[in-house]
């Protein structure tokens, strides 16, 4: 399919580059199966999910995978995009061209890489020496990355932190958020619970690679990338008695449901997964594992 289809016009105006408070105010557009659209409010979850429904979240947390530093007197930046090992991660690189194989590129707070690798996909890896775990030198030298419609409007501060994490945010590893599950609340959970709505989470650990634009003229041209999740074997049995029982399963964000998806087969059934899923849904992808999604 053509990637142009899915142009359509964006008010810079209606950008938000800051979070509606509290977060379960924002609004929320129903789109069912039959029947016309729905203007809503996330706050309406309650009444609009049936008893018995399950949500599906994201527990992955995002770490400050934003550094920016030097290479001599050049100026690079790296969004670190998947670990490797203990001490390597692969990282997109701006100003990629001042660095070369074996080159130390220095960071904030005296945090320093070598560039190790050049990938296929124009990513490098990059090795961090010394003897502190890479996440404790993120927490000294990095930032969070927003994504590049907030980013390039205004500068990263201290409130991205905790405003660019979910509720549910439990196991370090995402270079970015899954978006859908930042519009849930304590007390929005509380009244899904009262309404007979459960929940299950997942782990998928989102790449900087949701960061990239598609360049390809046509969906089938392009190369998608990777990401790490796992599902571990209670929750996918837990899902298939729900939907064995006629009760949906509803992922929330397109995190969830690439993984749901990676691991299911034809038959419907969720299998325990754990490793990397470049699945690329696109129009025409007859669905497995949920019955909605709120994204």
């Amino acid at each position: 399919m053509r990637v142009d289809l899915f142009d359509f016009e964006l008010p810079a105006e209606r950008i938000a580059l800051r979070p509606v408070r509290p977060r379960d105010a924002a609004r929320m557009l129903l789109v069912p199966s039959a029947g016309p659209f729905g203007d809503h409010g996330v706050r309406d979850l309650p009444r609009l999910l049936s008893p018995g429904d399950i949500l599906v979240f994201n527990d992955t947390r995002v770490i400050p995978a934003q550094l920016e530093g030097y290479r001599g007197e050049a100026r690079i930046g790296a969004t670190l995009h998947k670990r490797i090992d203990l001490r390597r991660w692969q990282a997109f690189v701006r100003n990629a061209k001042r660095i070369r194989v074996g080159d130390r590129i220095e960071f904030a707070a005296g945090v320093e890489a070598t560039a190790e690798e050049r990938l296929g996909d124009g990513s490098w890896v990059l090795f961090f020496p010394g003897e502190e775990p890479v996440e404790v030198l993120l927490e000294r030298a990095g930032t969070v990355p927003l994504p590049p419609y907030i980013a390039g409007k205004r500068a990263i501060d201290e409130a991205d932190r905790s405003d660019y994490q979910t509720m549910f945010a439990a196991k370090d590893g995402a270079v970015a958020a899954p978006t859908a599950s930042l519009h849930f609340t304590p007390e929005l959970l509380a009244a899904l619970a009262a309404a007979g709505i459960g929940y299950e989470t997942l782990t998928l650990h989102v790449g900087a690679g949701t960061f990239l634009p598609v360049k390809a003229e046509d969906t089938a041209d392009h190369a998608m990338h990777a990401e790490w999740g796992t599902i571990d074997a209670a929750t996918a049995d837990r899902l298939n008695a729900a939907r064995a029982a006629g009760r949906r399963v509803v992922a929330v964000g397109t995190t969830s449901l690439r993984l749901l998806e990676s691991a299911a087969g034809e038959d419907k059934i969720i299998r325990p997964f754990e490793g990397d899923t470049s699945i690329f849904i696109t129009p025409g992808y007859r669905f497995r594992a949920i019955d909605g999604l709120m994204t």
